[in-house]
């Protein structure tokens, strides 16, 4: 891996570039560098997330993805390198079926709302989704392992399924939303 920072304020990207884990020199602008930004900004996301009240389990559940995201992202920075393993997907896969088991089955379309740790969840769960698209764009222009699409695509799905899961801590529920069909069936009855 490439050198660690021992310092913050370089002032080498002060020309518009950036220094990669393997010290190749990029442009801030790179899709490998908006890729990494957007895995930062989601580990960042969920740091904040992890802010609120929450059961221990997936308070361990977030501790953990907080590590492979910063694996993702040192991933993303050496070309050609793998941090990112199949497990990490695995652990993803088994903490989605946990907690889904233990949500009833949707119905309607819920809006990104209820608790402030739900709605912050929400957020995590947009922030995955855009570091997916980022991951797929660096993939179209350059060779990257699979592991990072499919780890923030399950990652995405399990902060929408951990959302519902905080809206229920204290007996609360999802935000439903209010469609014009809904409406429409309700009132045909």
């Amino acid at each position: 891996m490439g050198n660690r920072l021992t310092q913050i304020a370089t002032r080498t990207g002060d020309n518009g570039t950036t220094g990669l884990g393997n010290n190749q020199r990029v442009s801030k602008n790179s899709l490998r560098v908006h890729a990494m930004g957007e895995v930062d900004e989601l580990n960042s996301q969920i740091g904040l997330l992890l802010c609120e009240d929450m059961p221990a389990g997936v308070r361990e559940v977030l501790v953990e993805v907080q590590h492979q995201l910063f694996n993702l992202g040192g991933e993303l920075s050496i070309p050609g390198f793998e941090l990112l393993k199949e497990e990490a997907v695995a652990a993803l896969d088994a903490a989605l079926a946990t907690y889904n088991a233990q949500l009833p089955k949707l119905e309607e379309f819920i809006l990104p709302a209820g608790t402030r740790g739900a709605a912050q969840a929400h957020v995590c769960r947009t922030v995955a989704r855009r570091a997916e698209r980022a991951c797929v764009a660096l993939g179209n222009e350059e060779a990257i392992n699979e592991m990072p699409r499919q780890y923030l695509n399950r990652l995405s799905d399990l902060m929408f399924v951990l959302a519902r899961v905080l809206n229920r801590m204290n007996g609360g529920d999802d935000v439903y939303w209010k469609s014009a069909r809904m409406s429409q069936d309700a009132d045909a009855k």
